[in-house]
Parts: structure tokens; C-alpha cells; sequence
């Protein structure tokens, strides 16, 4: 696998200034990023993920040529973000929920023929990428519209086709579906999902809407304070702060004893609630207890007549690892 962008050691400090009297100010050093070691490989597709104030942005920033680092070292596609900015331009493209890179009282069709000069597209390529993402975001009810008159939804979706249309090796999303109605979400994740499919763009996704990381990516890092706290899979974030399955089960006829049945159920199963036709039991992910196992205990003790499974919530262990 080739490697794209790789972090070692990036920081980025503020001086913030204040008061201390009539007339003396104070300065302190804030970090906003504070050491962070990221390596991606193409084809990618990670979720970027933090409070906020985390630094999430302005890491995103100092990697698109925005900010220059504090300390620590930073490279895309090969080349340096900041003194490197005009050649990064052309393999990269970038989406900031509070800046548009469409011309503001042009159609949205013509902006994009602007920015195929830009960034000097063949007309025939452009033309193939262009239908792939009207037909895939819907483009042509709005294709002709200023863009100061769509939607929030509309601009966004126009957001994401311009910066796909010079072919970037990378793509950095900041908050792509924040204030999007459900259908606009619905677009944006599939076609997102279509993108980090072919293997051929890696993608790096900031949001605060978690269902974005869990409908798209396989790989999450969260950040806080300037510092990763995790780098790893959905998965492995719930097997290491403790998320719990839990299993409802609904019986036939209830059996004698609930309690003194638990032994058959194995180690680590606690019973959350008992009633005379319910229950509801959870187990720790990185316990060693699976569903099955535990179903078919059951079932040798009481008749079943209906059962769900309830995976844990991933907003749950973000928060809990936001609040330590």
C-alpha cells in the first residue's frame, strides 16, 4: 500500500493574549494540535473525529497548506502542505462546511466549467466525472440555478462534485452533511460510499454526526485536546471502553427461578431486567460472550418466542470518552 499522508510529531500552537490590568496584557500558549503521528494509505477512508476545539480542523488545515505547523512534520501525496500549497492543489480536494469554492451568482453548471480551466481538465474527462456524479447526486434538477439560491442540501452535494472533478488523489471533508435534511444525507452518504469503494481516493472525514462514521468508515481516529486517543475500528473502540451488547429476549412461559437459571448463561452475563414474559441481559463486548452462546442457554431453560439483538451505541463511548 502507498501511503499519502503522513504526520509525525504536528503540532500547531496559538498565543492568546488578555488583560491583566489597565495596562499589561498577558500572552499563553495554547496547543490546539499537540503531537500527533497519522500515517493513511490510499484508498482510505478514515473518520476524523473529536470534540469541539479538538484541533480536528486545524489539523485538516495545516494538511490542505492552510495553516503552517508549529512543529512536527506533514506530508500529501508526497509533498510538503504549506511551501508545496500550488502543486498539493491539483491532488487533492477539499470540502469546509463555512467556505465555497463555487462562484456565488453563477449557475452551479458554469462554476464547474471554471474550475475545469483551473485546474486544466481535459473537456472529455471532466465531462465523464461530471455525469457520474449528476446521475449519483442528482444535479440536473438544480444544475442551472446561482448558487446563492440552492438549498443547503443542493450546495453541498455542488460542494462535493467540484472538488472531485480534477481527479484527487485525496479528499478532505469537513463536516460534509452538518444541517442537511434526511434525503440530502441519504445522497451524500451513498455517493461517499460509492467514492471510498473504488479504492482509487482517500478520504478523510470530519464530522460530529456519527452515523456518518458508521455508515462509511472502517477506520476512526478520535482526538481530543490535540491528542489521539484512539486510531483503530469501530469495533476495537467499543471493546476497549467497555461497550455492552445487549440481548432482549421474550418467553413463552417464564421459568421457575430467572435468577438461580443464570448460572447456564456463562461468565460476564448480567441481567439488566426480569419480568413474567421479558428479559434483558447485556455482556461486555471484549468479554468473551457472544449472542449465540447466550440464546441457546436460554432456550434450554425457557421456551422463546421473540428476540433482538441491540448493538451498542457508538454515541454512547464517543461521549464517555469526550467527558473524561
Amino acid at each position: 500500500m502507498t501511503v499519502v499522508i503522513e504526520a509525525q510529531g504536528l503540532r500547531k500552537d496559538f498565543i492568546l493574549t488578555g488583560r491583566a490590568g489597565r495596562f499589561r496584557r498577558t500572552r499563553r500558549v495554547v496547543s490546539a494540535v499537540d503531537g500527533i503521528d497519522l500515517t493513511v494509505e490510499r484508498g482510505e477512508m478514515l473518520g476524523y473525529i473529536g470534540p469541539n476545539g479538538a484541533g480536528k480542523s486545524t489539523t485538516l488545515k495545516m494538511m490542505t497548506g492552510v495553516l503552517t505547523p508549529s512543529g512536527g512534520s506533514v506530508s500529501v501525496c508526497g509533498l510538503r502542505p504549506v511551501p508545496q500549497r500550488t502543486r498539493l492543489a491539483r491532488h487533492i480536494g477539499v470540502v469546509f462546511g463555512n467556505r465555497s469554492q463555487l462562484w456565488w451568482d453563477l449557475p452551479l453548471r458554469e462554476s464547474y466549467e471554471l474550475l475545469r480551466h483551473i485546474y486544466r481538465v481535459p473537456a472529455a474527462e471532466h465531462a465523464a466525472r461530471l455525469a457520474r456524479c449528476r446521475e449519483m447526486l442528482d444535479l440536473d434538477a438544480f444544475a442551472d440555478t446561482p448558487v446563492r439560491q440552492l438549498s443547503l442540501g443542493q450546495r453541498m452535494r455542488g460542494e462535493i462534485t467540484a472538488a472531485l472533478l480534477h481527479d484527487p488523489e485525496v479528499l478532505f471533508l469537513d463536516e460534509p452533511t452538518i444541517g442537511l435534511d434526511v434525503v440530502s444525507k441519504q445522497a451524500v452518504r451513498g455517493f461517499l460510499a460509492a467514492v471510498g469503494a473504488t479504492g482509487d481516493t482517500t478520504v478523510v472525514l470530519t464530522t460530529h454526526d456519527l452515523a456518518d462514521i458508521e455508515k462509511l468508515t472502517r477506520r476512526l481516529v478520535v482526538i481530543d485536546h490535540g491528542q489521539v486517543v484512539h486510531d483503530g475500528s469501530v469495533e476495537s473502540l467499543h471493546e476497549r471502553y467497555g461497550s455492552r451488547r445487549r440481548v432482549v429476549v421474550d418467553l413463552d412461559a417464564p421459568p421457575e427461578d430467572t435468577r438461580a437459571h443464570l448460572d447456564v448463561l456463562g461468565p460476564g452475563i448480567t441481567l439488566e431486567e426480569a419480568s413474567a414474559d421479558r428479559l434483558r441481559l447485556s455482556y461486555a463486548l471484549a468479554g468473551g460472550a457472544n449472542a449465540g452462546a447466550l440464546v441457546a442457554a436460554l432456550a434450554s431453560v425457557a421456551p422463546l418466542r421473540d428476540l433482538s439483538v441491540i448493538e451498542p451505541d457508538i454515541e454512547d463511548v464517543i461521549a464517555r470518552i469526550y467527558q473524561r
